[in-house]
């Protein structure tokens, strides 16, 4: 059972940001379920093809207490719109340019997505009267820390991509506000993160898709690497109790900031080559590996110590990964074929 309390009802107004992403979509829906009335918007950029995104916004037609806007977060006077006209009692903002390689192809769109896009948001938290932001941070922030687990009290002084940095920025930029106007900000360090409708730039799907194919598949760091895997559904329960809960240990207290990082993932690593032969065991086909050398910007190993979540919330991700795997290729197989 949850430890948290549960707001319940009456119903709140939740504004989503990244509602068309992979995250952001299941997220919706999930808040749609519990009664909650949701506002989603998204750029829909091409960072990866537009049409996923418009695949989950075309899930969400039938959903009771969802309705889209296709607006950038960068966008100051659009943004300052919203918020005027949104009367928001919390927001949830999960859109970014993602991806640590794309950072290096592409600098300026992670400035453009990640920075500036979030400062519109903590200014309309602050101009608005909205009292508890959910943020999207990342794991990347860790860098190559070597000792794991990764606890929210490690240094993170040393990121190792452009997408790390951006997100180690935010988690000041949250701080900072809430320091200075009061509100609840609560940063989530996502841990790789895989299930149905998922994002084509991440290994999963290039691994099942390139299986399918019969073509082979690229295996950075000769495989040695370990990844926290954590399936759709875990991450939802967890953001979903963080933006609607209140945590059995209170924010702030003795003038303290109302800010809070929470690690949000699967507390179990996998190394990369078994994690490839859950995704053979459910395609029902073999793949032919290409052992290469890490990228810039990779890191060897994640691994989530996820003890604040479990005790403020109740977080208790628990979806087998072949489960998980199987779900997804699933869902892979009929959007496919669709």
């Amino acid at each position: 059972m949850n430890p948290a309390q549960r707001i319940g009802n009456p119903a709140i107004n939740i504004l989503v940001t990244g509602a068309a992403g992979f995250i952001g979509h299941h997220v919706s829906k999930r808040l749609c379920e519990q009664g909650h009335t949701v506002v989603g918007i998204d750029s829909c950029n091409d960072y990866y093809d537009p049409a996923l995104k418009r695949s989950r916004l075309a899930a969400m037609a039938g959903v009771a207490g969802f309705r889209f806007e296709q607006l950038d977060c960068a966008d100051r006077p659009g943004m300052a719109t919203l918020f005027a006209d949104g009367r928001f009692d919390r927001v949830c903002h999960l859109a970014a340019q993602a991806g640590v390689r794309y950072s290096l192809q592409n600098p300026y769109a992670y400035i453009d997505a990640n920075l500036n896009g979030f400062i519109t948001i903590l200014e309309g938290c602050r101009h608005h009267g909205i009292d508890h932001l959910v943020y999207a941070s990342s794991s990347s922030v860790y860098g190559n820390n070597r000792k794991i687990p990764f606890a929210e009290s490690d240094p993170v002084e040393g990121p190792v991509s452009l997408y790390a940095a951006t997100k180690r920025a935010n988690e000041l930029m949250a701080y900072t506000y809430s320091h200075l106007y009061d509100f609840a900000a609560i940063g989530l360090r996502f841990f790789t993160v895989y299930g149905p409708f998922g994002r084509p730039d991440m290994a999963y799907w290039h691994f099942t898709e390139r299986i399918l194919r019969g073509e082979p598949i690229r295996v950075f760091n000769n495989g040695d690497c370990r990844r926290d895997f954590t399936y759709i559904d875990d991450i939802v329960a967890g953001v979903v109790a963080t933006l609607v809960d209140e945590p059995v240990t209170p924010l702030g207290g003795d003038g303290a900031p109302r800010a809070r990082i929470y690690n949000i993932g699967n507390d179990q690593p996998v190394q990369l080559l078994d994690f490839i032969a859950c995704i053979e065991q459910a395609l029902g086909a073999t793949a032919t590996k290409e052992l290469v050398p890490a990228q810039p910007g990779d890191v060897e190993a994640t691994w989530a110590d996820v003890t604040a979540l479990r005790r403020d919330y109740g977080f208790s991700p628990d979806t087998p990964l072949a489960t998980g795997i199987e779900r997804f290729v699933a869902w892979y197989r009929a959007y496919s074929a669709a």
